[in-house]
């Protein structure tokens, strides 16, 4: 085995899987936006509504699809958004009832596993009582 086999195996063991846990009750939901203006909104609003932890914006997509029979390009940005089973609906229609899209991407991830000191802090915030 060579060095630098033998090191990749070493750190591989040091990884901490062994302390994280299931996360399966947590969502990401992946939302683009046409500008940031619009991605920093949605956000805010999610925020205050206690629907969301976090959301990162991720700018200067380059997006490519089919949109009414024709191929399309355009400038995005992503919104990823750490949120609860629990809040998946009410995000939902709060993307649909705020983007100005006709059809927005709104597509929901189901995480596997997460430290639990992130995962404590993703419920925290979004009780809806604080």
């Amino acid at each position: 085995m060579s060095a630098l086999n033998k090191s990749l195996r070493a750190a591989r063991i040091d990884l901490p899987l062994a302390r994280m846990k299931s996360a399966r009750t947590i969502r990401l939901v992946l939302v683009t936006a046409p500008n940031r203006k619009t991605a920093r909104s949605l956000a805010k609003a999610a925020l205050t509504a206690k629907l969301i932890a976090c959301a990162n914006i991720v700018p200067s997509l380059e997006s490519h699809y089919w949109w009414q029979g024709k191929l399309e390009r355009s400038s995005e940005l992503l919104i990823l958004f750490k949120t609860t089973r629990r809040h998946l609906a009410a995000l939902e229609k709060l993307v649909l009832d705020l983007h100005p899209y006709d059809t927005p991407e709104i597509i929901s991830l189901t995480l596997d596993s997460s430290t639990p000191r992130y995962l404590d802090w993703i419920l925290a915030s979004t009780r809806q009582n604080q």
